[in-house]
C-alpha cells in the first residue's frame, strides 16, 4: 500500500464492484483502498490473468524480454476481491445488478472500466496469421513469429502500428505498414506534424505504403487493392480501438456516437451510482471546451483517483472532486521517445522548437497565446515544463518559444 494510504474512516458497508480489471480498473480499486474507503471492493476481469498494464506488451513482453507486466499490487492485502476469467455480460441499474458469465453481481456502486477492444480489418476474421496485439494472449502468439524472423505486414500506421513495426525490426524481421490514408498518424496530429515523422519509416528499414487498403488476407500473404501481394508470415492490424461497451446495450446507461460511456465531469454516468472511467469514457473538459475521449494510459491513471474520490465523498457530503486532465501520452518509435500533453483541436497557430529532420525537436499549438498542447521528440524537458505550463493557462512569447536553446517556461508572455 502506498504511503498515501489515510488511516480508514467510519465503517462504510457499501459494495464496490468494478468492470474491467486494466488499469482503469485496477487503480479504482487501490485508490479507494489508499483514499480510506473500507466497504468491499470487487475487481472483475475477463482475462484468466493476473491483471496487467498494457504498454510493455508491444516492447519487452513482445521481444521476450518479460514474460508478463503483472501490476505490483498486492490485491489480498488490500481487500481487493478478484474475479478473473470473467466476462460482464450485461448491467442492470435498477436493481444495481452486473450480469456476468458466472452470475449476477450486486452492487451498491458500480464502476464501468472496461476499456477499449482493437478494430477488427473486415473480412480477415479467422485468417490464419492475422493478429491483433492488445492483450497478454495476444503478445504470447506473436513472440514466437517474430524471433522466427518472418516477414511482417502492419496494417495502420499509427501508434500501435508504429510501435509494432519497431519491436519487429528489432528482432529482425521484414518489416511492411499499410496505411489507407495518405499518411501516418492522419487521425492524430496535422499533416506538417506528421511529415518529419514519415521518414522513420525508411531509416529503420521499414517499407510504408500510404494511400493502400488490404483487399484481403490469406495464410502467408496479404492482397491489396492495387493488386500487390505481399508474403506475410504474419500481420498485425492496428487500425484503431473501441470503447468496450457493446454489453451495456439495453442498460439505458447512456453511449457516445463512439460507442463510450457518457461520463459527466465527475465521472458520474446517466445511471445513479455508476461511474465509469477510462477509454471507455467520455468527460467534458472546461479547459478544452469540448467533451473528449482519451484513449491513453495517463487516463486511466489518473481518472480512477477522481472516482475513488467521489464515491468516498457521497457519504462526507463534501462537493464532488471534478475531471479536466491535461491529456497526456507517449510513444517509443523508431529509436525515438514521443511524447504528446494537451489537445490541439482547437488551436490557431503552430510553433516549431528544434529542426524536425533532426532527432530532437517540439513542436507547440497556440490559442491566442495560450499553450494548449505540446508534441516533444527526444525532448521530455520540453514536455514536462509545457505540461504544467498548459495546466496554468500559460500565455506564451511565440518568438521566445521558438528558440530550442530557451527553457520553455522562460518563454512566458
Amino acid at each position: 500500500m502506498s504511503e498515501q494510504t489515510r488511516e480508514p474512516g467510519p465503517s462504510d458497508t457499501r459494495r464496490v464492484v468494478v468492470a474491467g480489471a486494466g488499469m482503469a480498473g485496477v487503480q479504482t480499486a487501490v485508490a479507494l483502498r489508499e483514499q480510506g474507503f473500507t466497504g468491499t471492493v470487487t475487481l472483475i476481469g475477463a482475462e484468466p490473468h493476473q491483471p496487467y498494464d498494457r504498454p510493455p506488451l508491444s516492447k519487452a513482453v513482445l521481444l521476450g524480454k518479460a514474460e508478463d507486466s503483472a501490476f505490483d499490487v498486492d490485491f489480498e492485502d488490500l481487500g481487493i476481491e478478484l474475479r478473473l476469467g470473467c466476462e460482464v455480460l450485461g448491467l442492470r441499474p435498477a436493481d444495481r445488478v452486473l450480469d456476468t458469465e458466472a452470475g449476477p453481481v450486486p452492487y451498491d456502486v458500480l464502476v464501468v472500466a472496461t476499456g477499449a477492444e482493437p478494430v477488427r480489418l473486415l473480412g480477415t476474421e479467422g485468417v490464419p496469421g492475422v493478429h491483433l496485439l492488445r492483450t497478454l494472449d495476444d503478445a504470447a502468439r506473436l513472440r514466437p513469429l517474430l524471433a522466427r524472423r518472418h516477414d511482417v505486414v502492419v496494417v495502420g500506421a499509427g501508434w500501435i502500428g508504429a510501435e509494432f513495426a519497431t519491436a519487429a525490426r528489432g528482432a529482425g524481421c521484414a518489416v511492411t505498414v499499410v496505411e489507407a490514408a495518405a499518411r501516418p498518424l492522419a487521425q492524430a496530429l496535422p499533416a506538417e506534424v506528421t511529415a518529419p515523422m514519415t521518414a522513420w519509416y525508411a531509416d529503420a528499414g521499414v517499407v510504408l505504403r500510404t494511400g493502400t487498403r488490404v483487399r484481403s488476407a490469406e495464410p502467408g500473404a496479404v492482397l491489396l487493392d492495387d493488386g500487390t501481394r505481399l508474403p506475410a508470415g504474419a500481420v498485425v492490424v492496428g487500425i484503431g480501438a473501441r470503447p468496450a461497451t457493446g454489453w451495456l446495450t439495453g442498460s439505458r446507461i447512456a453511449l457516445g456516437a463512439q460507442g463510450e460511456v457518457v461520463a459527466d465531469r465527475h465521472l458520474r454516468t446517466s445511471a445513479p451510482q455508476v461511474y465509469a472511467v477510462g477509454d471507455c469514457a467520455s468527460f467534458p473538459s472546461a479547459r478544452y471546451g469540448e467533451r473528449l475521449l482519451v484513449h491513453h494510459w495517463d487516463n486511466a491513471l489518473q481518472g480512477p483517483r477522481t472516482v475513488a474520490a467521489n464515491i468516498l465523498r457521497e457519504r462526507t457530503g463534501e462537493a464532488p472532486a471534478v475531471y479536466d486532465p491535461v491529456p497526456y501520452f507517449w510513444s517509443e518509435q523508431f529509436g525515438r521517445f514521443v511524447q504528446y500533453a494537451g489537445h490541439h483541436a482547437d488551436a490557431d497557430r503552430t510553433v516549431w522548437r528544434g529542426d524536425p529532420a533532426g532527432p530532437a525537436w517540439t513542436v507547440c499549438w497556440l490559442r491566442g497565446t495560450r499553450l494548449v498542447a505540446l508534441l516533444a521528440v527526444g525532448r521530455p524537458r520540453d514536455l514536462a515544463q509545457g505540461r504544467r505550463l498548459i495546466e496554468a493557462g500559460a500565455s506564451m512569447d511565440p518568438d521566445l518559444l521558438a528558440d530550442p536553446a530557451r527553457p520553455l517556461k522562460s518563454a512566458t508572455a
